[in-house]
């Protein structure tokens, strides 16, 4: 599975922004995707996930009301649209995902298939 994440740059506070992810793969027709972020001396940490069809998602509470996951199927690619941003949001955001079987806050662990990530930095 090739991850291709896009998107990302600089923004002011309040701002939004929306990242994009392609996934290709020979071995799964369908996948769970994902995002995840870390920001410099933090630990790497869960977003949003969405399953394979697009209809059920989960996310964390810091996002709830700004970040919003979807997912485009014939395209096979991911969304995160990211409103309202803040300081704090200022990160490496990675594109995950993995193969359909588990429950969507099983992924708050981690995925099992990364891209390179992309920077997404808000200013003050």
């Amino acid at each position: 599975v090739q991850l291709q994440a896009s998107g990302g740059g600089l923004v002011q506070a309040g701002g939004s922004m929306r990242l994009s992810c392609v996934a290709t793969s020979r071995a799964f027709d369908r996948l769970d995707m994902g995002w995840f972020r870390q920001a410099p001396g933090k630990e790497r940490e869960f977003v949003a996930a969405i399953n394979w069809s697009g209809a059920a998602s989960y996310d964390v509470d810091f996002v709830k009301g700004r970040f919003t996951i979807s997912k485009d199927i014939p395209k096979n690619a991911v969304y995160l649209q990211m409103n309202s941003l803040k300081p704090e949001d200022t990160a490496v955001y990675y594109c995950t995902a993995d193969s359909p079987g588990l429950t969507l806050m099983t992924y708050y662990y981690g995925m099992n298939y990364w891209g390179k990530g992309t920077q997404v930095t808000v200013s003050s």
